[in-house]
């Protein structure tokens, strides 16, 4: 069976393998897959059906993919939004429901069970999270979303699916500042260099890759080190950070364990006797 596919865009294994990519690979069986779409609110993806297996990524609440297989709890999936191949757990998704109308438009809120900021929240959901809005009420002044099964959000902590909250994706990802670091982690609760970056961009309808080396490899364009701006990417083995100007980034780091401000020269100087100098830099 080739190597050269990436297996964490491209789904196949000695028995099964997504229907593109017959011809391509060898398998037993060849299946286009069935909709579905993320029950939880937030579940991390595998590349293997354990629990001791690290998150490759995470999907959120609302996102939709195809699943491949089904077996002893688990569901081999590939999700719609970036084409990222893993293990769910099978209750995290359910049946596709109704397009998604909003979409969570703050880093983190509640999901209560009814329309009211004093009954219980049933969950939280992220930013990215996809929502199908059926209703309206208005509680003491606050106005809220109503969502299937009785479950009401703060409506202005919501944006209409499809339409970017804003043009600086720069913005959007400082609002993470001091978020957990989280390996494989691209939600409001925990969150990883490259899934800063991509979810950030995404909510101003962009669209990257999810992995740094992908974003790396594939993401805008390259430039040198004395042009970055605002916006650009700087990269290093494994890793992606921001530039808020032209002095500092942004970024999900596992040095302070948290989504910070540092200054350029100085990461270079800290990530250098471990992991050497940039790899590159590039332009969205």
């Amino acid at each position: 069976m080739p190597q050269t596919l990436d297996r964490r865009l491209n789904a196949y294994r000695e028995d099964l393998a997504e229907e593109r990519l017959r011809g391509l690979v060898e398998a037993k069986r060849f299946v286009g897959g069935t909709p579905a779409t993320v029950s939880a609110p937030v579940t991390p993806l595998r590349a293997r059906p354990d629990l001791a297996c690290a998150t490759g990524t995470e999907l959120l609440y609302g996102e939709t993919a195809r699943v491949l297989d089904v077996a002893d709890g688990w569901a081999w999936v590939k999700s719609d939004l970036d084409g990222y191949v893993g293990y769910v757990p099978q209750d995290a998704i359910g049946e596709p429901g109704a397009p998604a109308t909003h979409i969570v438009a703050v880093p983190r809120t509640f999901a209560y069970r009814g329309a009211d900021l004093r009954f219980p929240q049933a969950f939280a959901l992220s930013m990215g999270s996809r929502l199908n809005v059926v209703g309206e009420a208005e509680t003491r002044g606050t106005r809220y979303f109503l969502l299937d099964g009785g479950l009401a959000i703060i409506a202005n902590h919501c944006a209409p699916a499809g339409n970017p909250i804003g043009d600086d994706y720069v913005a959007i990802a400082t609002r993470f500042l001091e978020t957990p670091y989280l390996w494989g982690g691209r939600s409001g609760f925990g969150i990883d260099c490259s899934g800063l970056v991509q979810l950030s961009m995404q909510m101003v309808g962009g669209n990257a890759p999810r992995d740094s080396d992908m974003q790396a490899s594939g993401l805008g364009s390259v430039i040198g080190r004395d042009e970055l701006r605002r916006g650009d990417l700087v990269f290093w083995k494994g890793h992606v950070a921001i530039m808020e100007n032209e002095t500092t980034l942004v970024h999900a780091n596992g040095h302070t364990m948290t989504v910070a401000r540092e200054g350029l020269e100085d990461a270079i100087r800290r990530i250098g006797w471990l992991y050497g100098e940039p790899t590159g830099y590039r332009r969205p």
